[in-house]
């Protein structure tokens, strides 16, 4: 009998999911995500939205993913869409040093183009730079319109500051741009999506033309029509579609390991000897539960 396999989804925006996404997410068997700082469907007007918002991915998020059994990372920076604010930007890449240090951050993210303004890429460059002086990997948001273009200068931009291609995730790929991005040594990461950017028999049939070296599978699953499982459904349709398993697990496990996990901060052992839940905690004096009765695993019992 097969070892139940494990995924990892590095790219999904779980303040806006329920702790039903983060049961069925660990019954499906995620067992740690990453939590890329984006925008909150409205624009933040002052610097405390985005220290308040940081610091519950530094803290209440990393808690709460915890107390269901998974293990949460998060990239931290200034996204390419509030880049266009100058005034509150330059507050914000103030902020940035304050957490990037922190023990659950991973990379700096998701930064990259929107509408590829001049504004956009000022901020790009310079959290590049940051993360050049900081060495740290690179979580690279492409744009949605004129996304080829978008994704090469991306990629121009990054190699013009020097970092390695190997440290920077080229994210939000599709058959348009898959090709350009493993062909410059970068990692190329797709979103999965109910039923835009790339659904999962299109991802199906992107493995199957390039293999699994340098790809990453994630959902991207925030506040609109999203999936959080769409990690392990891909995973399952690749194997129902003759995928070999080992491909299968470089593309929705290992791959997202070993690109983010460079720094140290997030390692196979953070889940495999995690001593699993006990919903007896507290954060801040505060419970995930409402009455509940709490899970506690009974290797955590003292």
């Amino acid at each position: 009998m097969e070892e139940k396999m494990m995924y990892i989804d590095p790219h999904v925006h779980m303040t806006s999911r329920t702790t039903d996404d983060y049961e069925a997410m660990a019954a499906a068997g995620v067992v740690a995500i990453i939590e890329p700082s984006f925008w909150l469907g409205q624009a933040r007007t002052q610097v405390g939205s985005f220290q308040d918002y940081f610091s519950s991915l530094v803290g209440w998020e990393r808690f709460r993913a915890k107390q269901f059994g998974i293990q949460h990372y998060c990239t931290i920076g200034l996204n390419s869409k509030e880049a266009n604010n100058e005034a509150l930007a330059e507050q914000v890449m103030e902020l940035l040093p304050l957490y990037l240090h922190k023990e659950n951050v991973v990379a700096i993210g998701e930064i990259g183009y929107d509408d590829q303004t001049p504004a956009e890429d000022k901020y790009f460059r310079m959290q590049l730079d940051m993360a050049k002086e900081l060495d740290m990997v690179v979580q690279v948001h492409t744009p949605h319109r004129d996304k080829k273009a978008g994704t090469i200068k991306s990629m121009e931009v990054c190699l013009e500051h020097g970092l390695d291609p190997s440290n920077v995730i080229i994210d939000h790929n599709n058959e348009e741009t898959v090709k350009e991005v493993l062909d410059r040594g970068f990692w190329s990461a797709f979103t999965i999506y109910p039923k835009t950017k790339m659904g999962n028999e299109r991802m199906v049939a992107v493995v199957k033309k390039y293999g699994s070296k340098n790809i990453i599978v994630d959902s991207s699953a925030d506040w609109g029509v999203s999936d959080p499982l769409a990690v392990p459904k891909t995973a399952s349709l690749m194997l129902k579609r003759g995928i070999d398993r080992k491909d299968v697990i470089r593309t929705c496990y290992q791959n997202a390991l070993d690109a983010f996990g460079k720094n140290g901060k997030m390692k196979a052992s953070d889940w495999l000897n995690d001593g699993g839940i006990d919903q007896r905690d507290l954060y801040q004096d505060n419970s995930v539960l409402r009455g509940q009765e709490p899970r506690i695993d009974t290797d955590k019992i003292v």
